[in-house]
């Protein structure tokens, strides 16, 4: 029986640890154990019966039958009341927390002391299968809970998606319907336009000789201008001014014993086959070009002398004598007469005189007193009743190379101020020349100012010393230069001014005052022309020479000091980079010489000029492969309730609108400021800006103002681009090196960009891309052109298939967001002749040297320039960048495979002297998750210290500008009422 109790207390202790240990399914183990205990009950009470049965009787049979009945009596009393007690105790003792147990726990250890061993242990056996069971369904209803869990978040994030994805709907719906708009306003715009739809000319050429006219006397040919000796009938508006030289191998207008210098000739002819205007067929000409000169006896040719003509002349004066007494001129005037298309007076011809090597002799002006007719007549020196206003032509003498860079032979620009105030160094030929008074006191004032005790240097020499190489005879009253090119140079490196003084007698211009203002400009030494009024410079038609030199009369010699003390620091450097401009441009070598001249008489007549070459474009398919596509992602870089611009097609930017107008208006920015009359140009950064109220009278073609006029913010503003210019869209310029798959996400990611006309893919490997490879549609045009060679220059070509001005020069691994681009294109709108873009570096002083420039891209309140890996430029640039920048340059940048937006800043910088505009707070723009960039390599940097060293010392200074702010949308951290949006959510 022990033992019995015993398995019991043990049960119930399993019992009570099951309990504990599984509080999850406490219900089904109690409604188990109440049955367990019900049965247990049972079976004991039946036990418990019948041993008192057996007790009963045999107690019975020993007690007398009166005995029984009371004792039967007294039980059916007590009994009732015991029961009645019991139940009592019972109700009153159960404990009031516990409803599901209906008895206490020592009753059921009581009743398991009647249960075997066996049957407790069969008892718990079936309750831990019961617990395994109810586990297994837990657990199997938790997965379910999980599962379902699981469902309803995935449901949740459906829902979000598609929360998104109708704002993306209803978003890109507003933008069809704005598209729609601007559509109806363009076709309404074509409907009512009563101009003609301007574009490249195309040329109109005369197809016949010039007809034979009589010549004229020479007092006819004296008083020639445009208007009584031009023929403007070969000289349509559209012809493009063509040109026709007569070979002067073949068409020899010389006296014998003369003949041109062979250099000149052969260079001329070189020079002029790179011309875009010399044309082969004489019937198309406008103008005929007969090369007269330098010409140079036959004997002197073999020398490679400047001055071997009159030591010649010096050492055989019989040869001068005999040919003074036959004729003065080596110009045989019967062979010019005998041209085949001179056309019996010469019109429409231009006699080209360049002097090389004679510089002093009578022969720079062979042309005096010799009946030329109808001709032009190029050269430098010009008798005051030979020369022609407006008709012949003043040109510097050849003193250059033939053409290619010439910035070696400039100095730099800065300092300001030079160890010599004012030089000159010269002496008057022929010495027994005598000067009227006026010049003899110019001489004693200017010895006087050489002598003066004063804080300025002077250096002003009348005589040269040692004696100049150069010899009397033959020669003519002028101021000869002393010593040689280089002494004379470095003199002139030293100097902040140089004096040129004006010849004798009264010629108007001569080919040695010529050659002190090529010298002065090539060095840097301000020119100051005394005696200004009295003579012509060179292309003084579109030349401003009021920007390059001080412009003197002989009367303000005793104010000349004063002046050129009050003239600043500023002043002083804005007219030597001006004089280095024009010398660089128009007279530092044959080929500018040869192209102004003929730019100078096509700017005369008004003639547009010859259209600048595009890069042809060269896919990198052949005709028949046709790429894979790919659907781009949506949505990555747009917020989906943000519209930013309307979903438009195609539409190019309009070219050539102003072919024959920008040369009329803005010719003397064109030479002055631009530098560049010798080409035309699709657009330009530099067109004038309408009035406001035009937009609204009259002009209103292509303008989109905010909300049609009366502006907004928001919704109107994403609407239209607004702005000072017509609508416009931009391309995007990608240069890439086998990165496939970046330059894939980078398309990806401009699906859905507003205003993009077309990306340009620059693909710089040698190596086609994968015939596998997957293009993403974009929705808009995607040229992958063929580089040439592998060059970061390539990023600059400006191919044909660019056909806006507004071009976003982009790495394969920048990483921009769409509201980014847009507020940068804004921003461009409004800044066309500058760089705008992102990431913002400078150039900063090294303080150790002293005389070098770092550049940094460390954070700074300063920049000065916006790399192009991520910037807005105008193609207009691109033509600048490839076909004016020194190759030096572009050599550089090959070379360190490095610098070239550098470059593009200095170039930039250098023509507009402003500095960069940056946008929004982004300094970097590599996408995230790509790998490392050359750029992080300590010898980028080091190559970039050099850059801008060596681009300083090509330009002569360095023309890059600091700018302390950048740009950012006008609502920018304003605050606005909740029922207006602003500009950009982010900008």
């Amino acid at each position: 029986m022990n033992i019995l109790t015993q398995h019991l207390k043990q049960g119930c202790n399993m019992s009570l640890a099951f309990d504990v240990d599984n509080t999850s399914g406490s219900t089904a183990y109690q409604s188990l154990t109440q049955d367990s205990s019900d049965k247990i009950k049972s079976t004991t009470a039946s036990a418990s019966a019948h041993l008192r049965y057996n007790m009963s009787t045999a107690w019975m049979r020993q007690c007398r039958p009166y005995k029984l009945t009371i004792l039967i009596l007294l039980l059916l009393i007590l009994l009732p009341l015991l029961a009645h007690r019991k139940l009592l105790n019972a109700e009153l003792d159960a404990p009031p927390t516990d409803v599901h147990r209906s008895r206490p726990l020592l009753d059921a250890y009581e009743d398991f002391s009647a249960m075997r061993a066996s049957d407790l242990k069969m008892r718990i056996e079936e309750m831990l299968r019961i617990k395994s069971t109810v586990s297994v369904e837990l657990r199997e209803l938790e997965s379910r809970r999980q599962k379902l869990q699981s469902d309803i978040s995935q449901y949740n994030q459906k829902l979000e998606e598609l929360k998104q994805e109708l704002l993306r709907e209803q978003t890109e719906l507003e933008r069809l319907k704005i598209s729609v708009e601007q559509a109806q306003v363009a076709q309404r715009e074509a409907v009512q336009r009563n101009t003609p739809e301007l574009a490249l000319p195309r040329t109109l050429t005369p197809n016949s000789l010039p007809r034979r006219m009589n010549g004229i006397s020479d007092g006819v040919a004296a008083a020639c201008e445009m208007h009584n000796c031009f023929d403007h009938s070969r000289c349509s508006l559209t012809s493009g001014f063509p040109v026709y030289l007569y070979d002067p191998d073949v068409y020899n207008v010389q006296r014998s014993g003369y003949d041109i210098d062979g250099f000149l000739k052969t260079t001329i002819k070189q020079t002029l086959g790179y011309n875009a205007h010399i044309v082969r067929d004489p019937k198309q000409a406008c103008i005929y070009l007969v090369l007269v000169g330098e010409a140079l006896l036959e004997e002197d040719l073999l020398r490679n002398n400047r001055y071997a003509a009159q030591e010649e002349v010096a050492q055989h004066p019989h040869i001068l004598s005999n040919s003074m007494a036959a004729n003065s001129s080596p110009i045989d005037l019967g062979k010019l007469y005998q041209l085949p298309y001179w056309g019996g007076d010469g019109r429409n011809h231009v006699l080209l005189n360049l002097a090389r090597r004679d510089l002093n002799s009578a022969r720079t002006n062979p042309l005096l007193q010799q009946n030329t007719m109808r001709a032009i007549i190029v050269q430098s020196t010009f008798e005051r009743d030979q020369f022609r206003p407006n008709y012949d032509l003043i040109v510097p003498p050849i003193l250059g190379p033939p053409g290619g860079d010439v910035w070696q032979e400039c100095a730099s620009m800065v300092p300001a101020r030079r160890k010599y105030l004012l030089t000159f160094q010269g002496e008057l030929r022929p010495s027994q020349a005598a000067l009227p008074p006026l010049d003899d006191f110019i001489m004693e004032h200017l010895k006087d100012m050489s002598r003066s005790s004063t804080q300025d240097q002077f250096l002003l020499q009348f005589q040269c010393v040692p004696a100049t190489e150069q010899q009397e005879a033959g020669s003519l009253g002028d101021w000869t230069l002393c010593g040689s090119d280089s002494s004379r140079k470095q003199l002139l490196k030293d100097s902040t001014y140089v004096l040129i003084l004006p010849p004798l007698g009264q010629r108007v211009s001569s080919t040695l005052m010529l050659a002190r203002l090529y010298e002065a400009l090539r060095s840097g030494a301000v020119p100051v022309i005394l005696g200004a009024d009295e003579l012509r410079l060179p292309y003084a038609e579109t030349i401003d020479w009021r920007r390059t030199a001080l412009l003197l009369p002989k009367a303000r010699i005793t104010e000349l000091h004063f002046l050129l003390r009050a003239v600043q620091d500023s002043d002083l450097l804005l007219l030597r980079r001006q004089g280095r401009l024009i010398w660089e441009r128009y007279l530092s070598s044959v080929q500018a010489t040869v192209d102004t001249v003929i730019a100078s008489m096509r700017d005369r007549l008004g003639i547009p000029p010859r259209p600048v070459p595009p890069v042809v474009a060269q896919s990198v398919f052949n005709s028949t492969f046709i790429p894979l596509k790919s659907e781009p992602p949506v949505g990555m870089d747009t917020e989906p309730e943000e519209s930013l611009g309307p979903i438009e097609p195609p539409y190019p930017s309009p070219s050539f609108r102003r072919n024959y107008t920008i040369l009329r208006i803005q010719s003397k920015e064109a030479w002055n400021d631009w530098m560049d009359p010798f080409f035309l140009y699709p657009q330009i950064p530099f067109d004038p800006v309408l009035p406001s109220e035009a937009k609204f009278m009259g002009s209103h073609t292509g303008f989109r103002p905010i909300g049609k006029g009366i502006g907004g913010a928001g919704k109107e503003f994403s609407e239209a681009l607004g702005g000072n210019y017509p609508r416009e869209q931009f391309t995007i310029v990608i240069l890439t090196y086998e990165r496939e798959q970046v330059l894939m996400e980078s398309l990806g990611r401009l699906y859905g960009l507003p205003y993009l006309h077309k990306v340009v893919v620059v693909w710089n490997s040698p190596k086609p891309p994968l015939d596998d490879l997957r293009w993403p549609d974009i929705g808009v045009p995607v040229s992958v052109v063929r580089a040439p060679r592998n060059s970061l220059n390539n990023r600059f070509l400006p191919f044909d298939v660019i056909e806006t001005e507004a071009v976003l020069s982009v790495d394969d691994d920048a990483h921009l967001r769409h509201d980014e681009v847009l507020f940068g294109f804004r921003v461009w709108r409004e800044h066309r002749d500058r760089v705008v873009g992102f990431p913002g570096r400078y150039h900063a002083w090294d303080l150790s040297s002293n005389n070098l420039w770092h550049y940094n891209s460390n954070y700074s309140c300063e920049l000065s320039m916006v790399l192009t890996g991520a910037a807005f430029i105008h193609k207009y640039y691109m033509f600048l960048y490839t076909y004016q920048l020194p190759q030096a340059i572009r050599d550089k940048v090959d070379e360190y495979m490095n610098c070239e937006d550098i470059a593009m800043n200095f170039l930039v910088s250098h023509l507009t002297r402003r500095p960069p505009v940056k946008v929004t707070s982004r300094w970097t723009f590599r996408c995230p998750g790509c790998a490392a960039s050359l750029s992080e390599d300590d010898t980028h940097f080091q190559e970039r210290h050099k850059c801008i060293n060596f681009f300083s010392q090509v330009f002569g200074y360095t023309p890059l500008l600091n700018t302390q702010y950048r740009a950012d949308s006008i609502l920018f951290k304003t605050r606005i009422p909740h029922d207006k949006q602003k500009c950009f959510k982010y900008i």
